[in-house]
């Protein structure tokens, strides 16, 4: 865990500080003002990260006393899920501040890291003037945005939304204080430089803005390839690239209102499935802590720990089983990676292989059910998701098989020479003591199926399990680490949901454009019949995927699509396995797949360390969908 924590923060905001050292264009401050912003800064910092964790504690208790009022006293709290997703918009905006002031936003700093020491310092500080730009530019929308909302009544609490949609208003001037400060903590010679720089490429587009509308359709390569291309590539964080291409593209070629902008991100930020999301990632926490995965780990390494790639059949193994449980990929990875990656990274993975494989078993997944996607693509398009359901199984186990064949080969060279197989004797010690920790996802699981919790509430009956046995059985539970793993929670929680939601803004700014339609129309002209039509299917679902987020394009793309797969024999449910698995497979691929980004999030990789690895399994994945595509039976064999 440590080399994964040190190879994260070398990719923050904060390097930037050390880049400073060896740049002959910074100009330092004077060091006492240097200190004073110091002191400004982490006020700024324990601002927003004491907020953040009162946060996260105030979810976990709300909505594991939901499941106490309902299931125990059958008295359930009616205003309970309101009140959570109010806090959780909260938790994700002050959250997202947190991440910022940390660096933990998630960037692409391939190219920035490779330009040299004099131009590294100058791409960073234009991704921080670009972030500071995009967050001034929404701050006089996100006003009228408060003000539209304030007519609308909350039913159970009957309280104002702008308490809201209020959190969003603050953390944006929360993030561009923070932005300002550390501007400002660069040198003002090299600020200024950046300033002027990032103004003028600003000032040209706005300029412009007469000369983009007739252009019609050819804005979206404007924005989304070259302006996001270019965001992406310089460092800027992937969230904030996001939303300024989509406001970008909003402003200068369409008349659209602009609070648009912060009402598609609160839309995806605000989905209460998401909640999942921060709980897993404290369950995941609160597993490490306890001594809970230390068990499971010595448990499943006295079984595979003598096979080369061990390990890493066991995340596919675990990411196929649970995945479904929350509700959101993310989750599902963020309950496994913390448990599973310290010990492999102990036995010489390299963070980036893993990360790899990470993202690789999450498109693999998207299939299982119960999977969120399945249920909305059903909801839709009319196709049973009781058949969906058992439709999935299959094509999800075939991908997880192929990517075991890859983890072998790769894998096949390791020097285990130094790792003994365990005996027997050895083997039924380390279960005996890891019984209480692999109890967990029965708990889990068992809690879902039942109706004791939802979706979204079943990781804090996790968190409560993984305390009273961290209390009593492990008798591990060092209580001052809870403060920091509360901030850690909030932080990469607002990094994750951040890029959700200007990646829903995103999203929506293209069906806005008639792109979905335009893209339906010529799905029904293509000649060739069926192959052609699946052939391009996966293409088209692969390239949508990784711009937009899963659901919000299955609801764009599949009510337009579906009639016409029937029309040429194509059986409803197989159509559903490939789209659903091509649009994962984009979801999870880099440059610009924000399924990626949640990996590395929560795995606390640099994004470029898995951009290498991640190649092989993509194309392996995309060998596997072909199969789907091909063999039918792959997805209704078992149908009646």
């Amino acid at each position: 865990m440590a080399v994964a924590q040190e190879n994260h923060r070398k990719t923050g905001m904060t390097a930037v500080l050390a880049t400073q050292a060896i740049s002959s264009d910074a100009n330092p401050l004077e060091p006492v003002h240097q200190n004073w912003l110091s002191r400004v800064d982490r006020f700024l910092g324990l601002a927003v990260e004491i907020p953040a964790a009162l946060l996260v504690l105030a979810e976990i208790i709300l909505l594991f006393t939901g499941v106490m009022a309902r299931y125990v006293f059958h008295s359930p709290l009616v205003w309970g899920n309101e009140l959570a997703g109010i806090l959780f918009l909260w938790l994700a905006m002050i959250g997202s501040a947190v991440a910022l002031h940390r660096g933990l936003h998630m960037r692409m700093t391939a190219v920035v890291n490779g330009a040299g020491p004099r131009w590294r310092f100058s791409w960073e500080v234009i991704a921080l003037t670009a972030s500071l730009i995009f967050l001034v530019l929404v701050l006089a929308p996100c006003l009228d945005y408060i003000e539209l909302q304030n007519a609308i009544h909350t039913p159970a609490l009957g309280l104002n939304d702008d308490w809201r949609v209020l959190s969003v208003l603050i953390a944006i001037v929360w993030m561009i204080l923070i932005c300002v400060v550390k501007l400002m903590m660069l040198g003002w010679r090299t600020t200024v430089a950046g300033l002027v720089v990032t103004v003028f490429i600003a000032g040209m587009l706005y300029v412009s803005g007469p000369l983009l509308q007739p252009l019609g359709n050819y804005n979206l390569v404007i924005f989304f390839v070259g302006v996001l291309g270019f965001t992406v590539l310089s460092g800027m964080p992937i969230a904030f690239s996001f939303g300024l291409a989509s406001f970008s593209y909003l402003a200068l070629s369409s008349t659209v209102p602009l609070e648009i902008v912060i009402s598609r991100m609160d839309e995806g930020m605000s989905q209460i499935i998401l909640l999942a999301v921060p709980m897993f990632i404290f369950l995941g926490l609160l597993i490490e802590m306890t001594g809970m995965a230390r068990s499971m780990i010595e448990f499943l390494a006295s079984l595979l720990g003598h096979v080369r790639g061990g390990l890493s059949y066991v995340l596919v193994g675990a990411m196929f089983l649970i995945s479904g449980i929350s509700g959101s990929k993310v989750a599902d990875m963020a309950a496994i990676a913390p448990v599973l990656f310290p010990e492999m990274i102990r036995r010489g993975e390299k963070p980036g292989e893993l990360v790899a494989l990470l993202s690789a078993t999450g498109a693999q997944t998207d299939t299982i059910p119960p999977s969120i996607v399945l249920i909305t693509l059903g909801s839709v398009t009319g196709v049973s998701i009781a058949a969906l359901f058992t439709g999935g199984l299959l094509p999800g186990l075939v991908l997880g098989l192929i990517l075991c064949v890859l983890v072998w080969w790769r894998a096949r060279k390791h020097d285990l020479s130094h790792v003994k197989r365990a005996g027997r004797r050895t083997i039924l010690r380390a279960f005996m003591v890891a019984v209480p920790a692999l109890v967990l996802p029965v708990v889990i699981r068992f809690a879902v199926v039942e109706g004791v919790a939802t979706a979204t509430e079943v990781s804090t009956v996790g968190i409560v399990y993984s305390i009273i046995v961290g209390l009593l059985a492990y008798r591990c539970f060092p209580w001052r680490r809870l403060g920091p793993m509360l901030i850690e929670t909030a932080a990469l929680s607002g990094a994750i949901l951040m890029i959700i939601g200007t990646a829903t803004a995103m999203a929506w700014a293209l069906t806005q454009s008639g792109f979905s339609q335009t893209l339906a129309t010529f799905m029904e002209h293509l000649p060739g019949g069926r192959p052609v039509f699946m052939a391009v299917s996966i293409i088209a679902f692969v390239l949508l995927g990784s711009v937009l987020e899963g659901i919000p394009a299955i609801v764009l793309f599949g009510p337009l699509l579906f009639p016409i797969a029937r029309a040429i024999g194509v059986p409803e449910v197989q159509y559903a396995m490939v789209v659903v698995l091509s649009m994962s497979l984009g979801l999870f691929s880099p440059p610009f797949g924000v399924g990626y980004y949640g990996a590395c999030v929560v795995s606390k990789v640099s994004p470029d360390e898995g951009m290498q690895p991640i190649v092989g399994y993509m194309i392996t994945l995309l060998i596997g969908i072909v199969i789907v595509a091909l063999v039918p039976w792959l997805s209704i064999g078992f149908l009646s």
